[in-house]
């Protein structure tokens, strides 16, 4: 059964306990697969990028059909940390729901509003407003060109500079090393591992250090980063406790001789 995601955030938990191990956290607008109902509370999920987890039913709305409905016409997402999805298209007007970067939402045309303002369906079906420069449009898989995705996967990882660490986290709220990585790739329409290793089946091929170029993937025991270009890497730290940069180079300032002297594979979407 498919189901989209109606809250902000949707935790995805190693077991069906709110106690349990946050492993992954699912967004706004995204759509996933219910693959065992476990009770009156809990259900089995699998998400778009083909992870797994035990979610809360109250997080989704269950309904195949506009699930599909969904998926063909929701094609715009968050850009901005945070947006709010107000009731008019004016500043003052009443909030409806706050989104995170990286939901999903339904971009409607109407011409009649003020250009800064765009109008968008919900989950539910209700009409609201954000600001039309928070919002960009889906990107399709295989649209754009190797140097446009290097370029785009760099600015969106940077765009969390600061956001605070999170075990499993995936949002502005906070991130872990692999959401950081992952969302910077899907924000560009491609779907990575969302664990910090390189899994068959999935676009990330191992290259070899010495070919290595912004964009890439650098991976550590337990932890990943994405190079940046000139010997620097962005990563979410959990020892830095929050998104930062380090270099790989033994002469600068920010250089972190305890992960440039473990680095286990480097990753590339283009062999």
């Amino acid at each position: 059964m498919n189901a989209i995601v109606k809250s902000m955030i949707a935790n995805l938990h190693a077991k069906p306990d709110e106690a349990s191990e946050l492993v992954d956290e699912v967004l706004y607008g995204m759509t996933v697969q219910i693959i065992e109902d476990i009770d009156e509370s809990w259900v089995r999920i699998q998400t778009a990028y083909r992870y797994e987890g035990y979610c809360k039913k109250a997080n989704f709305i269950v309904d195949k059909t506009r699930t599909d409905t969904w998926r063909q016409e929701a094609n715009h997402f968050i850009n901005q940390s945070f947006a709010d999805v107000l009731l008019q298209p004016r500043i003052q007007s009443a909030k409806i729901k706050t989104l995170v970067k990286g939901s999903i939402i339904c971009s409607l045309a109407m011409e009649e509003i003020d250009p800064e303002w765009a109008a968008v369906q919900l989950v539910s079906g209700e009409i609201g407003y954000v600001r039309r420069q928070w919002l960009q449009e889906k990107i399709p898989e295989n649209s754009l060109s190797e140097q446009q995705i290097r370029e785009n996967v760099v600015q969106i990882a940077l765009s969390y500079l600061a956001t605070p660490y999170r075990w499993g986290g995936k949002s502005p709220l906070g991130i872990d090393c692999s959401g950081l990585c992952s969302m910077a790739y899907m924000l560009n329409g491609v779907y990575i591992y969302r664990d910090a290793e390189i899994v068959e089946g999935f676009p990330i091929k191992e290259i070899s250090l010495e070919h290595i170029q912004k964009g890439d993937l650098l991976y550590f025991p337990g932890h990943m980063a994405l190079y940046i270009g000139d010997n620097l890497y962005v990563h979410s730290s959990l020892g830095g406790n929050e998104v930062n940069i380090n270099s790989l180079d033994k002469q600068h300032q920010q250089y972190r001789k305890d992960l440039a002297t473990s680095i286990t594979a480097v990753g590339s979407l283009f062999k």
